[in-house]
């Protein structure tokens, strides 16, 4: 799903999402809880500023020698026994895992979360070839019995309740399950239990890929993905080719960093690193393993200054939380894999198409909540302005808007017409101030007073009271005590020699 394919704009959706309460209410009270958890657990670890910038440091040292490290990661995990491929785009990943399905005769598959398998929607295209593929992950089973994408990159399920859940889990049962968490875990238990025993296949993605052992890691709390690496024969794990950091020593970082920002954990309840295929002493583990390295339009941030940073994410969802317009319309609004501040970055930037994501820019009040929210300090706030520059650039910009803009730079850059224009609009607006408010949903009002109101223009401006106001501060300095007023004088004259003298060299 797509902003230009759906046929509907993140307005269009996100209005859908503003008039559903309930999903409102559901989004919100989760994001608040993840919030709250991450800021306590920042607070508890004590130098959280400092591991932010050391987590920075290591995704940007990587990505800044990314062909390095990958070569060496491909290297160390071919020597491991794994089989590994390059992907450039989506069709060819899944090509790719369609080949190694077909070769092992798979009629089953078993998959723990990944984001990169909804990105390149891959049950679909397993099941056009009749291999049933099988979410283990919680969250993303039921959105797969719903027929749903993920709403949030951690929480896929973050918009529904357990009624709901009830619901979907009872048709997939065939009688009535009650509206109990642990009757309804239990019921998938036992469901996914028996799909993991026949599956032909396991599926994962991949938190972090260590360079320096050939090793992935995996971070979960349900031990699905443990069972999904373990019992089939043939392991597949698709990788976003950014997932790579250098070595054991900087996963500790990443292992601080990520469950606080996500969840609030200090560690999730499995962390798994896997290095190859099952070995003759090993008791389990896959017999043949592949990764799938897809890039799918990330190289084309390499170099870009405005956007190379977007591959330093670790996908945490932090930003998903704090950010307020998410907290608002949930993450379908954005009609991408992907939602909240990094979706609004990521999606354009890897399809490179301004025009058919022109609009998803605007989700975003840019109030900077996401940076500071981001375990790795990228500047999403800052990126979203580059998109909505690059809009404008390529001739998708509002023409209405850019001829508004226009009007206020002209308007002012003269004192005498942005004074004529308030006189103007104080007379006006008397057709539609009521007790101080204008509250008409005409023109561009309309969309901020669907949810809001507009103050009216005072009677007089800050503009009209400034003479006052600077005799009032002129004799409040005249009654200054001389010393005091010198000290004044001689401190805004030492600021003009430092300001005057900041361009000039010395000899």
């Amino acid at each position: 799903m797509s902003g230009g394919k759906s046929g509907a704009t993140v307005k269009a959706r996100a209005e859908l999402a503003l008039n559903d309460e309930f999903l409102r209410k559901a989004v919100r009270f989760t994001t608040e809880r993840l919030r709250n958890g991450k800021k306590k657990a920042s607070e508890e670890h004590g130098n959280w500023e400092e591991w932010r910038e050391r987590g920075r440091q290591i995704r940007l040292h990587t990505i800044a020698h990314l062909d390095y490290y990958l070569n060496t990661f491909v290297e160390n995990a071919r020597a491991n026994g794994v089989h590994v491929h390059f992907a450039d785009t989506a069709q060819e990943a899944v090509e790719l895992t369609l080949d190694i399905a077909e070769h092992v005769g798979a009629r089953s598959v078993v998959k723990s979360k990944s984001m990169v398998s909804e990105e390149l929607h891959l049950n679909h295209a397993l099941e056009s070839i009749g291999v049933e593929a099988i979410e283990t992950d919680l969250g993303e089973y039921i959105i797969q019995l719903a027929g749903e994408m993920p709403s949030h990159i951690v929480i896929p399920a973050i918009h529904k309740n357990r009624y709901q859940i009830a619901e979907l889990l009872s048709k997939e049962a065939g009688y009535e399950l009650p509206p109990d968490t642990t009757a309804l875990a239990s019921f998938v238990r036992k469901k996914l239990r028996e799909k993991f025993l026949e599956a032909d296949i396991g599926m994962t993605g991949c938190n972090f890929a260590i360079a320096e052992t050939g090793s992935m890691v995996l971070f979960e709390n349900e031990g699905n993905a443990r069972m999904v690496t373990t019992v089939p024969k043939t392991q597949i794990t698709l990788m976003g080719m950014e997932r790579i950091i250098p070595s054991w020593e900087d996963l500790e970082v990443m292992a601080t960093l990520l469950p606080r920002s996500a969840t609030g954990q200090k560690l999730t309840m499995y962390m798994s690193g896997i290095t190859g295929p099952k070995r003759t002493a090993d008791g389990d583990g896959p017999e043949e393993m592949h990764i799938i390295i897809v890039d799918n339009g990330r190289s084309l941030q390499l170099g870009d200054p405005e956007f190379q940073e977007l591959l330093n994410c670790i996908r945490c969802g932090a930003c998903l939380n704090a950010c307020p317009v998410y907290r608002h319309i949930g993450g379908h609004a954005y009609g991408s894999t992907y939602s909240g501040p990094i979706g609004a970055v990521l999606t354009p930037s890897l399809n490179k198409n301004i025009a058919e994501w022109d609009d998803i820019a605007n989700a975003s009040s840019l109030c900077g909540a996401c940076y500071e929210a981001c375990p790795v300090k990228i500047p999403l706030h800052d990126m979203l302005v580059y998109l909505r520059r690059r809009k404008v650039e390529s001739g998708n910009g509002n023409k209405l808007e850019g001829m508004g803009m226009q009007g206020f730079a002209t308007a002012m850059s003269s004192s005498k017409v942005m004074g004529g224009l308030l006189r103007m609009g104080k007379l006006g607006q008397k057709l539609v101030v009521r007790d101080g408010f204008i509250r008409t949903k005409l023109g561009p009002l309309k969309g901020w007073n669907t949810y809001r109101v507009t103050p009216s223009l005072p009677k007089k401006s800050f503009r009209d009271q400034w003479a006052t106001l600077d005799q009032e501060l002129k004799a409040e300095l005249r009654e200054m005590p001389t010393a005091m007023r010198e000290r004044m004088e001689q401190k805004a004259r030492e600021q003009r020699e430092s300001k005057d003298g900041g361009g000039h060299g010395h000899g």
